[in-house]
């Protein structure tokens, strides 16, 4: 299994923008130069035989986006809850995914110098998807790989 890649591969120093989000009470962060929209997911449909990490397939304006539970790729119990699920747009060789997460936050812009190593009490499933923390106010940001979240097809090749 790869590590993965720091964030000081993106800029050399100087901030980057997040667009933070909610999952299971966590606050994660994701590169803002990343994401082409944030969505209410609508109208899914199960894709039989697809890796556990597909939640399903949705039309968003015309085009096919596939359903990333990140839940279920941080090893996390499914969503209990009243409101919708929110969704935060990605695009990757061409394909549209939608990350499915419980909330979306604000866009924070920090330092590259600040972001610290996973710590050794992460999780090893959330480790490998994490780039970084960011310690805040009493809260933890774990900058989610993205990369790695979308790559959930080619690991399952090759397990």
């Amino acid at each position: 299994m790869t590590s993965p890649r720091p964030l000081d591969a993106e800029a050399a120093s100087g901030p980057i923008d997040f667009i933070t989000v909610m999952i299971a009470g966590q606050l994660f962060g994701i590169p803002v130069s990343m994401v082409q929209d944030v969505f209410i997911p609508r109208s899914m449909t199960h894709v039989p035989l697809a890796p556990r990490e597909v939640a399903g397939v949705l039309n968003l304006r015309g085009r096919i986006v596939t359903a990333i539970d990140v839940r279920e790729c941080l090893g996390l119990p499914a969503r209990e809850g009243t409101g919708p699920a929110m969704a935060v747009g990605i695009e990757k060789d061409g394909e549209a995914y939608g990350l499915i997460i419980d909330t979306v936050g604000e866009v924070l812009s920090l330092q590259l110098d600040e972001c610290e190593p996973n710590p050794a009490n992460l999780d090893p499933r959330w480790r490998v998807i994490s780039r970084g923390v960011y310690r805040l106010d009493g809260n933890l940001l774990v900058v989610l790989d993205v990369d790695h979240i979308l790559d959930f097809g080619r690991s399952a090749q090759a397990a």
